[in-house]
């Protein structure tokens, strides 16, 4: 069994019982460290990856530094590896699927792609297309379609159910494989979407959001912690050279990694 299989089959199978964690990368140095803290498979977070290629978020990256990006993540690490596609870096559903096979030529074998504001049946076209050209060339890609009608409030407050089940029928059918709904957090909403969308269902970590035993409970089968673990690192590294700056002086911290043991993470990559 080829890479690509192996690790499409393994990641396939971590969506099929259980709450599959995805404590999402920007990196090849915070997947490897990720990874060395068990994850059983890593995400990217859009967000994060724009960040450290020096680019805002929502479809501003290049292309290619993305898919240098995970090239190199995939070069660390030796579990399966995902990759946000944002919209897919085109309203073309042809250079989207173009872009796919590119990465998952580049070791990776699942991808988040969104509908953002556009109509549904543009990211339907974008799934089909990339599924039929992986098949065509032997490579197996994750399909998580997200859905922005929580996110961005495509319906009014406590009529979002059925909208994103609607949405979820039309990606399943273009041959989605997971269902992705950030800023889904009521615990009713989220078993009435786990329950009917044939998919496994995707949640976005929110303070409000239920506890990992809850959200078992109620058929989630994959949390993602989106950019927090990004947001977290700026906020550090901003904290530590403002007092650099100020007094020549790291701030006084036991948490720090050190150099070795940094080190020794990439000592046999």
């Amino acid at each position: 069994m080829s890479s690509n299989a192996s690790h499409a089959a393994r990641f396939r199978q971590l969506h099929a019982a259980g709450l599959l964690l995805l404590p999402n990368a920007w990196d090849a140095g915070s997947a490897r460290l990720i990874e060395s803290l068990g994850a059983k498979a890593i995400a990217t977070t859009s967000a994060g990856v724009a960040w450290a290629n020096g680019y805002a978020d929502g479809d501003q990256l290049p292309v290619a530094q993305l898919v240098a990006t995970a090239a190199s993540i995939a070069r660390v690490i030796a579990i399966p590896l995902s990759v946000d596609v944002e919209g897919g870096y085109s309203d073309d559903p042809a250079t989207v699927a173009d872009n796919v096979v590119r990465l998952a030529g580049n070791g990776v074998v699942g991808i988040n792609l969104e509908d953002g504001a556009g109509a549904p049946e543009l990211l339907c076209a974008k799934i089909e297309r990339i599924k039929r050209e992986c098949a065509q060339r032997g490579l197996e890609v994750y399909v998580n379609a997200r859905t922005d009608v929580y996110l961005r409030g495509l319906a009014p407050a406590g009529e979002r159910v059925e909208p994103t089940l609607a949405r979820a029928a039309q990606y399943r059918d273009a041959g989605a494989d997971g269902l992705f709904v950030p800023g889904l957090t009521e615990a009713d909403d989220i078993g009435a979407v786990a329950a009917r969308a044939g998919m496994p269902l995707n949640v976005m970590l929110r303070p409000n959001l239920p506890d990992t035993a809850t959200l078992e409970s109620l058929g989630v089968r994959r949390l993602s912690a989106g950019s927090n673990l990004s947001e977290e690192a700026f906020a550090h590294t901003r904290a530590g050279a403002r007092e650099f700056l100020r007094s020549g002086r790291s701030p006084a911290s036991t948490d720090a990694m050190g150099y070795g043991a940094i080190n020794g993470l990439f000592a046999d990559r």
